[in-house]
């Protein structure tokens, strides 16, 4: 046997598989360089969180705030209002709308996964040049061409490329329906908030009306003394001018409560009239702060504004691959089947005509487009994951917050039971010694100041409270159920 014979055979011998992998090496061999990019940014494990010590006085409980958390504060009126908000407000509806076109978009990058289908025809009545490429008979006469085809593409997904895509527009939409979530939560915590200050400013008020029928009261026994001769007329203008001036305040408190009705119109997507039909605020006391008995770990599944960036981070991570299989071949499959006729007797089999063949495209050099693509996806990724640990970061801020901020409340709430005790003791008795001639108008207004500001303070306090529990559920996450919007999402999928 000859060595060029022998070769040859050996060749033949080859295993299939050997072939193709030699080809497909030389084919990638070819293909636009992606070394040396790659991302640089990494999740954040929450256990490297240091909380233990910041939340380690807190209550614990099983479990995190309920989907309707806010029935808790037991006023129908507050849940009559987020009920209207969750059905007709118009932030609702643009979060929802913006899941509608994360979807559309999912759908349209499925579609790449599966080859495309159409038709065209045509038919055209010309006169045909006499030294054209068309023979006689129609060769300088008129005459009909006709054409009905149907064809086949399909770009075949060897590298994964349309997969890729599709699921970076599939976390996009899990994406879309947490923030809808997360849009939904805060608005429920604003009305709520909004509404604890309409009860605040309701409180105020009840106050100044109490200090006005005093004051009142006050300047009919100062003019008496006055008429009787005990008072001068100083004391009579000091207990004359405190009248208006508490009238003043209560009339700066209607507006504070005109706003707050006003605000919460406009959060449920009504007009002001809405708010003007509201009744006072009847907000039970607020529970008790506790924590679910497992974070920081817990927020990674109870923050909606963290679970989106989590699904962003894996879109990006699937962008990623995406870039990648642009710098391998693209492999088209193209087929038609159709009749096309020059002249009449269209619909005749001798008319007929088909074709199936592949074709392939190799980025070879591109001036750096494909890397710039691949690099910004890299940026895209680092970015999603930066968010993501600041995300993680002020989700425990939050919370470490709100819990400093009740114990001091708590704190100052029992020194303030004391002073606004004690306040009360000395105005009722330098009211009386006025009352009995034995004291001046002077000692009442020192007595009765320290009294408003406690009983102000107390109000204050007692709002903060209500503010404070509203605050820690959002920052809980609000009853989010991340398990709803995964059945959701692989729904979609």
């Amino acid at each position: 046997m000859s060595s060029a014979f022998r070769y040859r055979f050996d060749r033949l011998a080859q295993p299939r598989t050997t072939v193709a992998a030699s080809l497909a090496a030389l084919v990638l061999a070819a293909c636009a360089s992606s070394s040396g990019l790659d991302t640089t940014a990494s999740p954040r494990d929450p256990a490297t969180l240091a909380a233990e010590r910041t939340l380690a006085l807190a209550p614990l409980t099983a479990q995190g705030p309920a989907a309707d958390w806010w029935k808790a504060y037991q006023d129908p009126q507050l849940d009559a209002l987020i009920d209207e908000a969750l059905a007709g407000s118009p932030t609702l509806a643009a979060a929802e709308a913006r899941t509608r076109k994360a979807l559309a978009a999912a759908s349209g990058a499925r579609a790449g996964l599966y080859p495309s289908v159409g038709a065209d025809g045509s038919y055209t009545r010309q006169h045909f040049s006499e030294h054209g490429i068309y023979p006689p008979p129609f060769a300088g006469h008129v005459g009909s061409f006709s054409t009905l085809e149907m064809t086949l593409d399909w770009e075949i997904d060897f590298w994964g490329k349309h997969r890729a895509r599709y699921e970076s527009a599939a976390g996009q939409v899990t994406a879309a329906r947490v923030d809808a979530y997360a849009a939904r939560l805060a608005l429920t915590a604003s009305i709520a908030g909004t509404y604890a200050e309409l009860q605040r400013a309701y409180e105020q008020r009840d106050i100044e009306e109490r200090t006005l029928a005093e004051r009142e009261h006050i300047f009919s026994l100062t003019r008496d003394r006055n008429a009787a001769g005990i008072d001068s007329q100083l004391e009579l203008k000091q207990a004359e001018g405190a009248v208006p001036a508490t009238r003043e305040r209560i009339a700066q408190l209607d507006e504070a409560i005109e706003h707050a009705q006003y605000a919460l119109a406009a959060l449920v997507g009504a007009g002001p009239d809405r708010g003007l039909a509201l009744a006072r605020p009847r907000l039970a006391a607020p529970p008790v702060a506790a924590l679910p008995s497992h974070l920081p770990a817990e927020l990674l599944a109870r923050r909606p504004d963290i679970v989106a960036q989590k699904a962003r981070i894996e879109a990006a991570a699937k962008d990623i691959d995406a870039a990648h299989a642009e710098f391998y071949p693209n492999i088209n499959l193209a087929a038609f089947i159709g009749l096309q006729s020059l002249g009449t007797g269209f619909f005749n089999t001798a008319n007929r005509m088909y074709g199936a063949g592949p074709a392939f495209t190799l980025p070879i050099f591109d001036a750096g487009r494909l890397r710039a693509n691949l690099a910004g996806k890299d940026a895209d990724y680092d970015l999603a994951v930066d968010a993501y640990n600041q995300a993680l970061a002020d989700a425990l801020r939050d919370v470490a917050q709100d819990l400093a901020a009740f114990r001091s409340v708590d704190a100052q709430r029992r020194e303030q039971k004391l002073a606004i005790a004690t306040a009360q003791k000395a105005y009722d008795l330098a009211l009386l010694r006025y009352r009995e001639g034995l004291g001046n108008y002077l000692q009442v207004l020192s007595a009765e100041q320290p009294l408003l500001v406690q009983e102000a303070l107390d109000v204050d306090l007692r709002a903060r409270q209500r503010s404070l529990s509203i605050d820690l559920v959002r920052a809980l996450g609000g009853g989010y159920d991340g398990g709803n919007v995964a059945v959701a999402a692989a729904a979609a999928h």
